[in-house]
């Protein structure tokens, strides 16, 4: 259970849709999957917040961003447990462990235990069900 006080976001689908890219539509609200090294930022790699792209609820940082060869980027832990859900994934005849957005449940990836320390996990999400917001690096030197 979510120690969060913020509110739940619902919104109907046609809500969404108007809101939502196609792609974005499909990843967040329909549990799709952008192909490997074709969504934005598996190969981000500034200073920033990733933040859910249905509702702007902060999910990861770029410290615990990590390459995994895998083509999606991909976080050793979300910023507050709290801020993601997981639920079990029986698609594609595999058992996996779906991430979901607390406060809208939009669909973010899956994590897997293959991941670096100190968590050992690796949270791979789908870049089209995020937004990066990148840390102010101040003004420009002169």
């Amino acid at each position: 259970m979510t120690t969060t006080s913020r509110p739940k976001i619902v919104k109907s689908e046609a809500e969404w849709r108007a809101e939502l890219t196609p792609e974005q539509y499909h990843v967040a609200r329909e549990q799709g999957t952008e192909p490997a090294f074709s969504g934005p930022y598996w190969d981000e790699h500034r200073d920033g917040l990733y933040t859910c792209v249905c509702c702007g609820e902060p999910l990861f940082r770029s410290e615990t961003k990590f390459d995994s060869g895998t083509g999606w980027p991909s976080f050793s832990a979300p910023l507050d447990p709290d801020s993601v859900e997981e639920a079990e994934d029986r698609s594609h005849g595999m058992v996996r462990t779906e991430v979901l957005c607390t406060r809208c449940d939009a669909h973010l990836g899956h994590v897997f235990p293959d991941g670096p320390a100190p968590t050992g996990l690796r949270y791979c999400m789908n870049g089209t069900a995020l937004n990066f917001e990148p840390d102010d690096e101040g003004p420009a030197a002169a």
